[in-house]
């Protein structure tokens, strides 16, 4: 790996997260390729200078190349990163595994679980990859405010402490901190989840219920992630940080949220498959839901809310059954 100050990056996933993050990394010296599998939209990318479909409004740096070809994207460069949906992401790594020279290390802004293994990101990429650094970054961001330069801080996590570092000091500048961790599983659980939870919380707000049951389904939702992150190897003190409560807050509470206006949609008596229309991009926390709700079986782990989520979006439970099956819960004590 490179230890130029100015990187490389192959950046894929061509969405808002991914065109923010480029122009992130453009801002702060860095040289980008930003690959699409669809070639129409990178044309209009090339054309328009900006990403018009997902985050319109924000033009390209002159460092950023669009590209729909995997090997011109990859081809001498000294990062990778992946911001593709999770459902894209085995895919994208398998043939990204087969391209990249071995001393080049991993990372990716993927907030999901593997949908057909239902395993966390980085044993997904294990699998093909091996012993090549890996390392997910997480935490409060929404695409826009990055594009804007507003003030925001990560977490990046990775098996390797110096692979951390350098991710981190690609991403850090004036106005965005990333702090580094070596709880990859805790990281990657708060990701996940909190997608699930915040569809909880539009639909609670989309019911009316008020700032009283947000706050409730918030705290309530944190000790979910607690429980199944810790029953899977990640760290306690995780769940408080960036990646967990500040993501999880973040998520629940502001209508940027495709996960909020997901449940705010489904409150409003749209099926599954409006909702997404009406979204019109990915929304993970649909697919999510059915993962961690096979992963908290699994495990005897209780989580009454996204277990609820998953009920609405998968059983056909109304918001309004959903919503009495938490509140007719056996009372017990809060903690423990």
């Amino acid at each position: 790996m490179s230890d130029s100050a100015v990187a490389t990056i192959a950046l894929l996933g061509s969405g808002s997260w991914g065109t923010a993050l480029g122009i992130l990394l453009c801002r702060h010296g860095h040289r980008v390729r930003l690959w699409g599998h669809e070639s129409a939209q990178i044309e209009a990318l090339r054309r328009d200078g900006e990403n018009r479909q997902f985050l319109p409004g924000f033009p390209l740096p002159a460092g950023l190349t669009p590209t729909a070809s995997l090997d011109e994207a990859l081809a001498g460069a000294t990062d990778c990163l992946i911001a593709v949906p999770s459902h894209a992401f085995g895919q994208v790594i398998k043939d990204v595994a087969a391209r990249l020279s071995d001393d080049i290390g991993i990372a990716w802004a993927t907030k999901g679980l593997d949908p057909i293994t239902g395993q966390l990101l980085h044993m997904a990429a294990q699998a093909v990859v091996g012993a090549r650094p890996l390392a997910v970054i997480s935490g409060p961001s929404f695409a826009q405010e990055v594009a804007r330069d507003l003030p925001t801080a990560v977490t990046v996590a990775s098996n390797q402490a110096d692979f951390a570092e350098r991710i981190a000091s690609l991403l850090r500048g004036e106005r965005f901190r990333a702090y580094t961790s070596e709880d990859i599983v805790g990281v990657e659980v708060c990701g996940a989840a909190k997608n699930v939870l915040a569809i909880a919380t539009g639909i609670a707000d989309g019911l009316g219920f008020g700032a009283n049951t947000r706050a409730a389904l918030i705290t309530r939702g944190l000790a979910e992630l607690i429980r199944i992150g810790t029953a899977l190897g990640g760290r306690a003190e995780t769940f408080t940080g960036l990646a967990g409560v500040g993501d999880l807050v973040l998520t629940c509470t502001d209508n940027q949220s495709r996960n909020r206006r997901m449940g705010l949609a489904l409150a409003r008596g749209l099926g599954v498959s409006e909702a997404l229309a009406e979204i019109g991009q990915e929304v993970e926390g649909v697919v999510t839901a059915l993962s961690i709700h096979a992963m908290s079986e699994k495990l005897g782990v209780e989580m009454p809310i996204s277990e609820q989520v998953y009920r609405v979006l998968y059983e056909q439970v109304s918001p309004e059954q959903a919503t009495r099956a938490l509140l007719e819960r056996e009372p017990r004590p809060e903690i423990g």
